[in-house]
């Protein structure tokens, strides 16, 4: 009985020096964790996912559209001095 009452007092060997990882136990302001809610708050894995495939998303729907541009540019027959025909693309003076 004497040996689990002194026991008792003492942390295990697990608990001892732990701490809270990342900035969660710093004493800050808190406007400082208001203008960086990302160094407090637990990764969400779901939303996480839902914005790395809206990103991926918007960037390939704007290779599509650049696609779309490169190949909607009007194509002409020209014809050089020689009397050859060749195909060439309608461009302007800035270009």
């Amino acid at each position: 009985m004497a040996d689990k009452e002194a026991g008792a007092g003492v942390e295990s060997h697990g608990e001892k020096g732990f701490r809270t990882p990342g900035l969660r136990s710093v004493q800050t302001t808190t406007l400082f964790r208001a203008v960086n809610p990302e160094l407090f708050i637990k990764p969400n894995k779901p939303v996480m996912a839902f914005g790395l495939l809206s990103i991926t998303l918007c960037v390939g729907y704007l290779g599509y559209l650049h696609a779309m541009k490169e190949n909607d540019q009007q194509l002409y027959e020209a014809i050089d001095s020689e009397g050859d025909r060749t195909m060439r693309r309608k461009s302007s003076k800035w270009d």
